[in-house]
């Protein structure tokens, strides 16, 4: 189906009509708007902000975890099978599109869950309401996807390009490698073999999605004991397509839980750290151990939002918590290029809206996602600059939240592991935490510098910082994930040759 160019104009009335109880939430609000929004084309203190010649970029907040009323329930005793809207989330597509611009985001991405013959009921159902909504909410770029039914693994977003046959791209390679779309179901497609076959689809079409994994330490057991997601996997899966399989969720969704009680992000089993999954949380952990190979695996934050917490769910709206910033151009494709290359940010809370991390050196220069390289035979320091923007109002809470430190993390990138298992990198380390005292401001922003001795062999830097006094994060209970405020960077990479 092809997308008419031109944007509605709707009013109050006609919007409420169209998406149902769920807009009735903003309907006594500005329509589409009265949020925060922190991307900002023609502001000029964004232009300090732009890396290289990367005309037009600017940090733009995001979701690519949402659901809608199509994460519904099959009846199979039918043939096929039926299909019904609102079981497990209930709002329309657009109602996460408005809240999402309500919130200061700019692309969402409507991630439903699959099932038997979900792929037709995505392909003749849930994408016309997605067309509909890109007209009635054009400020926010809105992506075609869905929550993958991963082979042999946890859920995974799968980002499909925006492009005329993103439809029939979709439907192809979720009736072909979705684990529950088979009726009736087909045990060998839950497989890791499956899943590699996937991966080998994916990177040989023209218009090549996204792959990254969702809540992926829920099912663990423990620390370091983990479920449905391994080390193992996550390794095999990179190798295989790199370009696609790109990361997975830092900061899982469901962070609203302990508003009503349950755990936060829904881990039961093992709970999140500063509503950080584990693999991401622990300095020196699994994430640590993927880049100290010199993998490209970045992290995100999402709201898997289904249910709202005010009536009765787990989550927040898209963009009320958590925001996964990426530095690109307002359109589709610079989006996607942004993912899939790391230029990321992530936080909760609002903690901050702004976050630029440069290393430097021999007149060279990186930003996040990029790699700066140094010739051995010249001095190597390597000067870290971290530049970052507090809220100027208030958050979805109505807090006016305070950056209490920043801390500077520093590994080794040593090569591949011949342990596919492995799980730690014993180089990493916060080499410099700093507190109010240690930035300086700098028209809206602050800035740290901090200088690396003697770089001699390739090494990453990344940054974290929170609201808390917690030199690490602890492991959560059922404190307000609104007291509990982080956002981390992703690395920079430093060659030296």
């Amino acid at each position: 189906m092809k997308e008419e160019a031109e944007s509605a104009q709707i009013s109050r009335r006609q919007l409420v009509r169209y998406a149902g109880v769920g807009a009735t939430l903003v309907a006594a609000s500005p329509l589409i708007g009265g949020g925060p929004a922190f991307a900002h084309d023609n502001d000029d203190d964004n232009k300090g902000n732009q890396h290289g010649n990367s005309r037009d970029r600017v940090w733009r907040a995001g979701d690519h975890h949402i659901h809608s009323e199509y994460s519904g329930e099959f009846d199979t005793s039918t043939n096929p099978p039926t299909f019904h809207k609102g079981a497990d989330a209930v709002y329309p597509i657009v109602t996460n599109a408005i809240m999402a611009k309500n919130f200061g985001l700019t692309w969402a991405m409507c991630t439903d869950h699959g099932g038997p013959t979900h792929s037709k009921v995505n392909l003749e159902q849930a994408y016309p309401d997605l067309l509909r909504s890109r007209k009635l909410v054009p400020e926010v770029l809105q992506f075609w996807g869905m929550e993958f039914d991963t082979p042999a693994q946890d859920h995974h977003t799968l980002m499909i390009p925006h492009h005329e046959d993103e439809a029939q791209q979709l439907f192809e390679l979720e009736s072909r490698f979705a684990k529950n779309d088979a009726f009736p179901a087909d045990k060998g497609r839950d497989t890791e073999a499956k899943m590699i076959e996937f991966l080998k689809a994916a990177k040989d079409m023209r218009q090549k999605p996204l792959v990254i994994g969702h809540h992926t330490s829920r099912s663990a057991t423990g620390f370091g004991v983990y479920g449905q997601d391994t080390p193992r996997e996550f390794r095999n899966g990179n190798n295989v397509a790199p370009e696609i399989y790109v990361g997975f969720e830092g900061a899982p969704g469901h962070q609203a839980g302990p508003l009503n009680g349950g755990a936060r992000g829904g881990y039961g089993n093992y709970p999140t750290h500063g509503g950080f999954d584990q693999m991401t949380a622990k300095v020196g952990g699994l994430w640590d151990s993927l880049l100290g190979e010199g993998r490209r695996w970045w992290i995100t934050a999402t709201s898997d939002s289904h249910v709202h917490w005010t009536r009765g769910g787990s989550d927040f709206w898209p963009g009320e918590y958590s925001k996964t910033y990426v530095y690109a151009r307002q359109d589709y494709a610079d989006i996607m290029d942004g993912l899939r290359n790391g230029r990321i940010w992530v936080t909760t809370g609002d903690l901050i809206t702004s976050l630029d991390l440069t290393a430097k050196s021999q007149g060279r220069e990186a930003a996040t996602g990029e790699t700066v390289t140094l010739s051995r035979r010249n001095r190597t320091d390597v000067e870290i600059e971290i530049k970052f923007r507090p809220l100027a109002g208030k958050n979805g809470n109505g807090d006016r939240p305070e950056v209490r430190r920043v801390d500077l993390i520093v590994g080794q990138i040593t090569g591949p592991n011949a342990n596919l298992d492995a799980d730690t990198n014993p180089t990493t380390k916060v080499v410099a935490r700093f507190g109010p005292r240690d930035w300086r401001k700098q028209g809206s922003d602050y800035v740290i510098r901090h200088t690396l001795r003697n770089v001699e062999a390739d090494t990453y830097a990344r940054v974290r910082g929170t609201s808390t006094d917690e030199a690490e994060p602890l492991a959560d209970g059922l404190e307000s994930p609104w007291s509990d405020l982080w956002f981390y960077s992703n690395p920079v990479f430093v060659h030296v040759r």
